[in-house]
């Protein structure tokens, strides 16, 4: 499958860099989504669009990416990616300029679509640079890179483009429509030099990656032979699709645990200034899951386990948060990220393995169920702005997310074979 042997400590020090660069562009949209919304004047659901644009990009482009890598392989994948993930920061240029809500989810869309290539790539190499058992505290390793930089981009743009969210917000409200247009236009500016500065530094670290030390992995063409010990189809695994339903329902959870925090805070009674730092508060709690993921993993916790663990943790932390209010409310939502923390390092390693010739396919479709993150959180805010329901007893959405998860664990892993 690969062209000489993989170096595990330099290739996991290189995968240690991507997936915070994963994390970093993810986790900015928990703060863009109570900007965008202030900027360009948004209900929640409308907000939540900016989740909906991005993560729905992995379903769109995840086969289509895994073709590109059998033509390019890998690392040329890879480079691709990022130039691609540049030109999308490129168009918030644009978007700000003429505060335009719908090309930012353009700009948005093109940047999950780079990410959507470049994780197809990346997430195989950590499965296969050791032994399977241990998959999943490799993972837990790449998730503090990522989740250390999702705790650090919410308050670096929340910093640029919120630092003086309350003063913003009481001013508006003194202002004729003239005036707050105007003012609204130049808040919207303010990620003009953010995403000019991160589509340079994509396009540097394109080259850079052309020319790394990592080594080409090329995946093998699609066969749809049985032979060789196979099966015909990948979908032919049932462990393999309920893996793909279970991060399905799991990214959903873990997007409106990251994302909605801020807003929800803001329906508790929270002020704006405090409010949008609050996506580094779940993104904190998964960084402490993923340090005890590699503590426990394998030696002292199974990963079928930790995810059945996991699932339990989720459950309780939703309903506390639903029979409490305020700051103690919240903090049960920030807790989300301790919940969900080891569900993806136990899911994929428990979802691709002994798929072989299918490796490739198996990994682009547990790509395309981020789309999860695109479609859940769509319909938290619908049921936020119900004000039947309102954004509290919306959370209850997510407590079959954490029963499915739980099945999979205890069960759906299990099954080699449809019945």
């Amino acid at each position: 499958m690969h062209e000489r042997p993989l170096r595990p400590r330099a290739s996991l020090a290189i995968l240690g860099g991507f997936f915070f660069l994963f994390g970093f562009v993810t986790w900015l949209n928990g703060t863009l989504i109570p900007y965008l919304q202030l900027a360009c004047e948004l209900t929640t659901f409308q907000a939540l669009f900016v989740a909906f644009a991005f993560y729905i990009a992995y379903f769109v482009t995840a086969l289509p990416g895994a073709w590109v890598l059998r033509r390019t392989g890998f690392k040329r994948g890879m480079s691709l990616g990022l130039l691609v993930m540049a030109l999308g920061a490129l168009a918030f240029i644009p978007a700000a300029w003429s505060r335009t809500y719908a090309l930012f989810l353009v700009g948005l869309f093109i940047i999950g679509t780079g990410l959507s290539l470049l994780q197809t790539a990346v997430n195989p190499y950590v499965t296969i640079i050791g032994p399977l058992e241990s998959a999943a505290r490799r993972i837990s390793i790449m998730g503090i890179c990522n989740k250390v930089a999702g705790v650090l981009a919410p308050l670096v743009l929340g910093w640029i483009v919120l630092a003086d969210a309350d003063t913003v917000t009481a001013t508006l409200q003194a202002l004729n429509e003239v005036e707050r247009d105007a003012h609204l236009d130049a808040i919207a500016l303010r990620v003009v030099v953010p995403y000019a500065i991160m589509a340079a530094a994509l396009t540097v670290l394109a080259v850079a990656v052309r020319w790394s030390p990592l080594p080409e992995v090329r995946p093998e063409a699609p066969d749809t032979d049985a032979g060789a010990g196979g099966r015909a189809h990948v979908l032919h695994y049932p462990y393999l699709v309920l893996g793909v339903l279970a991060l399905f329902v799991y990214v959903g959870a873990e997007v409106i645990a990251g994302d909605t925090i801020g807003t929800y805070a803001r329906s508790q009674g929270i002020p704006l200034s405090r409010a949008k730092h609050m996506t580094s508060w779940t993104l904190a709690a998964m960084v402490v899951g993923y340090v005890l993921g590699i503590v426990a993993i394998p030696r002292y916790l199974s990963q079928r386990t930790a995810l059945a663990g996991s699932a339990v943790a989720g459950v309780l932390f939703t309903a506390l948060a639903m029979a409490t209010g305020g700051w103690a409310s919240v903090l049960c939502i920030a807790l989300l990220g301790l919940a969900n923390a080891l569900v993806w390092p136990a899911i994929w390693p428990l979802a691709i393995r002994d798929l072989g010739r299918h490796t490739s396919t198996g990994s682009a479709l547990l790509i395309m169920a981020i789309a999860g993150g695109a479609l859940l959180p769509l319909a938290y805010g619908h049921l936020a702005d119900l004000p039947a329901v309102g954004p509290k007893a919306a959370y209850a959405l997510l407590l079959p997310c954490y029963a499915f998860i739980g099945y999979y664990a205890l069960r759906g892993a299990r099954l080699e074979r449809w019945r």
